[in-house]
């Protein structure tokens, strides 16, 4: 985690080539400089049309030994280290072309990644990093595995300090391992970086049974038997502690902004990282949502009023907590039981119609738009509906949080993306376009 506040992309093009460490399908990997808060993308350019995956934890898939990341039927396998290269050498923004479904294994660590980094040079943007600096403890375990988030010691710290004990017994052939890490770019590169991925002599062989790594080689991973590392001698005596922190480093980017504070961890693999990094989402968003509940109205029901058409009972925004010029919005719909709409739908078991949560979302995304038009003379009319998905009921007494983003606008035409949850929930989602027509007085 670089100490440099600017957001960092790499300055040209790059790219190297090998074989998945699980599939052995050969690849091509390409960097590509990505614009400022746009985040770490992979690309999957061998396909008919080319599919986009952001380096999310919510598209995660479930996978054995690897993090992998599923955007419908497409998929992007062993990322760890590839990601973990970007965060240790401080990079924000990247586009990460591929033409395989699995990122080469190389020589078993992210070393071959970092020198690509270095190769294409590092560029610093005109946008200010955003970093989650962690709170208050959060805590996630699975058996006697664990991840511990803390917050810093000091309070001006701008770094991820991680200390990793792995521990697999006194009957593993590797003993106990303690590494204590700041993320620093220099130090990543050289401690951290040229760490190698390990397995168990009798995990290998049930790995080759079922399929995978059958071109894999002693020389291409470090296995051990009963005796230590078979025919492929150790960079460091603990290469193994070093290696789990290079991969925690690299889900931990699966949040998707660099983090700052402490993480404890004791013999966490990938699914017990990505719980950890669900856990501080979700921290966030109760933090975000609680403070917007509480926040006072940017536009109060008088002036919301005042810009749509809509009056009671098909006028559903209370009040405007936030908004951001023309950018994004945030407002809030009380859901009471006094609505006319309970008295007939599911009145025995009240549930709020999802066309009116999606007019709801509508009418955030009108108020949007109206920034724009308001010296315009035009007003935004409902034209389309897309994406539209319905993740949960919405009961009287709970409160919507609505948010709208502009996609793009045009002279006719706008588009904005909107949701709504309750809590850090989401209930309905859904891409609203409309169109700008001229007003007509009353």
């Amino acid at each position: 985690m670089s100490n440099l506040n600017p957001q960092q992309t790499i300055r040209r093009v790059v790219e190297l080539d090998g074989k998945g460490l699980f599939t052995g399908e050969p690849t091509i990997v390409r960097f590509h400089p990505a614009r400022p808060n746009t985040g770490l993308w992979f690309l999957r350019s061998d396909q008919p049309k080319p599919v986009r995956v952001p380096a999310r934890v919510e598209l995660v898939s479930k996978r054995a030994r690897r993090t992998s990341l599923q955007n419908g039927t497409v998929s992007i396998e062993t990322i760890e280290h590839c990601l973990s290269a970007c965060a240790g050498m401080g990079i924000d923004n990247l586009e990460i072309e591929l033409t395989g479904n699995e990122l080469p294994v190389l020589d078993g660590s992210c070393l071959p990644f970092v020198e690509l980094i270095k190769e294409a040079g590092i560029e610093q943007q005109d946008a200010q990093r955003d970093p989650y600096l962690i709170q208050d403890m959060i805590r996630v375990v699975d058996g006697d595995m664990e991840l511990v988030a803390l917050p810093p010691l000091k309070p001006d710290a701008n770094t991820l300090e991680i200390l990793y004990e792995l521990d697999y017994g006194s009957s593993s052939p590797i003993g106990r391992q303690v590494c204590a890490f700041s993320c620093q770019p220099e130090a990543f590169a050289e401690k951290i970086a040229p760490a190698r991925t390990f397995v168990l002599k009798e995990e290998a062989e049930a790995l080759r049974k079922s399929g995978l790594g059958t071109h894999l080689t002693y020389h291409d991973v470090v296995v051990f038997d009963e005796n230590g590392p078979i025919d492929n001698p150790l960079r460091f005596p603990d290469e193994c502690v070093r290696h789990k922190v290079l991969d925690l480093i690299g889900d931990l980017m699966l949040l998707g902004r660099f983090i700052v504070g402490r993480v404890h961890a004791r013999k966490s693999g990938h699914a017990l990282n990505h719980e950890l990094v669900r856990a501080l989402r979700a921290y966030e968003q109760r933090a975000m949502m609680s403070a917007i509940a509480r926040a006072k109205p940017k536009l109060d029901i008088h002036r919301v009023r005042r810009i749509l058409p809509h009056r009671y009972p098909f006028l559903m925004v209370d009040r405007i907590v936030e908004i951001e010029g023309t950018e994004r919005a945030v407002g809030i719909k009380n859901v009471t039981i006094n609505e006319e709409f309970f008295q007939g739908h599911y009145p025995g078991q009240p549930i709020m119609p999802g066309v009116l949560i999606i007019e709801a979302m509508a009418q955030l995304g009108g108020i949007l738009l109206s920034q724009d038009l308001e010296h315009t003379g035009k007003v935004a009319v409902l034209f389309s509906l897309d994406k539209v998905k319905f993740r949960r009921s919405v009961t009287p007494g709970d409160q919507l949080i609505l948010e709208a983003k502009t996609v793009r606008v045009r002279t006719n035409l706008g588009h904005v993306q909107t949701t709504a949850r309750v809590g850090t929930e989401i209930a309905a989602q859904a891409d609203i376009k409309f169109m700008l027509t001229d007003a007509h007085e009353d």
